[in-house]
């Protein structure tokens, strides 16, 4: 068999990966997306992902959703593309998918998609550069319609043989993937005898964090670590939020699974420094990101270094204005059951619950409280989130008066 034939096997068994993959769905569509009966509900999946997809349907339909949508991306037609189409033509998205994604909007839908890639080494050898340029699946819309906070929605990881063998090159592919799974279900916390629970409890604690973070008042934020010296400063209006949102028509949901965050947008002015990223970054539809080390003048990334895939990178911050300014900044404590795994999963949804992280490109306006602020907030059509915490970076607060207030020492919480 080969690896590409391996990625895509649907698992056999006597029913345990039919109960994983059914609990997996039950969370994703009650404490994740929340879907409502009469709800429209959509799904953003990839060949490989058919389990879940299914299982999510399943559920969705039994919760009394009107109508399931899915919707496939092939990454191999996207291969083809890069390597035979014009390079003048990679940036185009014909009008349809992104009307599509205002019309879900408009809906007020539920968005349920799965990360986690299923053969990851399927793009090696595309220039890196070209991989920054053609941003498929990702839209501008879907930025659009998020912010405006017009659909509940959640993203979920699922366990594959592909990935399975990313993360765990060391094991045979059976030993691989079964102990893929098992770390899923511990950071997704289906080890619980009540995972919902379980979730709530967890949610009320980055709750009680955010509620803390914005009782400081503080004026900027100061990394400090191996590689890092970057201050990053805050809005006014800057408001400290976690995962637990809710939408324009009053639906509370969980917008990713695992969470284990809680986050702001900056200031996109100013940002002064430089940061080297604690973990690899995998732009879903690109090659990995290794060794990435940005360097920010005056709020915008002037230098873009790696060992590999800078070139990816690059070419996403050339895509505007605002590409190349930070939209989020994302505290995260070894709390974290992804962090506390010790595994990189080359995944940006478990990667950035595992450790601190800031994101290039757009800002989620509902992290900032309305006003003038809001419209400072950073705007792009990109949104790349990269890790930058680890127990020896040190994160300081700083208030407008220049007093200090510790944040985050050897990786926990001191607030």
């Amino acid at each position: 068999m080969t690896p590409a034939q391996q990625s895509h096997a649907t698992p056999k068994g006597t029913g345990r990966f039919e109960q994983r993959v059914e609990a997996l769905a039950q969370l994703a569509v009650g404490i994740g997306a929340n879907v409502q009966p009469g709800q429209i509900v959509t799904l953003a999946v990839e060949p490989g992902q058919e389990p879940i997809s299914r299982a999510v349907a399943e559920a969705a339909y039994r919760r009394g959703a009107q109508f399931v949508d899915v919707g496939y991306f092939d990454p191999h037609v996207k291969r083809s593309r890069l390597l035979h189409a014009p390079r003048e033509t990679l940036s185009f998205v014909p009008p349809w998918i992104g009307e599509r994604m205002l019309a879900i909007g408009e809906a007020g839908a539920a968005r349920i998609s799965f990360q986690g890639p299923v053969e990851p080494h399927l793009l090696d050898g595309i220039d890196a550069e070209l991989l920054g340029i053609d941003m498929l699946p990702r839209t501008r819309e879907s930025i659009i319609v998020t912010g405006k906070q017009q659909t509940n929605w959640c993203i979920v990881p699922f366990p594959t043989p592909g990935w399975a063998a990313l993360v765990h090159p060391e094991l045979e592919p059976e030993a691989a993937y079964e102990r893929l799974w098992l770390q899923i279900e511990r950071i997704l916390r289906l080890d619980e005898p009540d995972p919902t629970a379980a979730w709530e409890a967890r949610l009320a604690q980055l709750n009680a964090v955010s509620a803390r973070m914005n009782e400081l008042a503080l004026d900027h934020l100061r990394y400090e670590g191996p590689g890092t010296d970057l201050t990053v400063g805050l809005l006014p209006g800057s408001t400290w939020i976690s995962g637990a949102m809710q939408s324009i028509h009053g639906v509370r949901f969980t917008a990713n699974l695992p969470t284990e965050e809680t986050f702001t947008a900056p200031d996109p002015m100013r940002v002064d420094g430089v940061v080297t990223a604690t973990k690899p970054l995998l732009v879903p539809g690109a090659a990995p990101i290794e060794g990435l080390r940005v360097r920010f003048e005056g709020g915008r990334a002037v230098q873009i270094d790696a060992e590999t895939g800078a070139e990816t990178l690059r070419a996403m911050c050339a895509k505007d204005e605002g590409a190349s300014r930070l939209g989020e900044v994302a505290l995260v404590d070894r709390e974290s059951r992804v962090g506390q795994s010790g595994s990189v999963f080359y995944s940006i949804l478990l990667d950035e619950n595992a450790a601190c992280h800031l994101a290039l490109g757009n800002a989620y306006p509902f992290s900032v409280a309305g006003g003038p602020d809001r419209a400072r907030a950073n705007q792009s059509s990109i949104h790349v989130d990269f890790m930058v915490g680890s127990e020896q970076v040190a994160v300081t607060g700083v208030r407008a008066d220049g007093s200090e207030v510790p944040l985050l020492r050897d990786g926990a919480f001191v607030i």
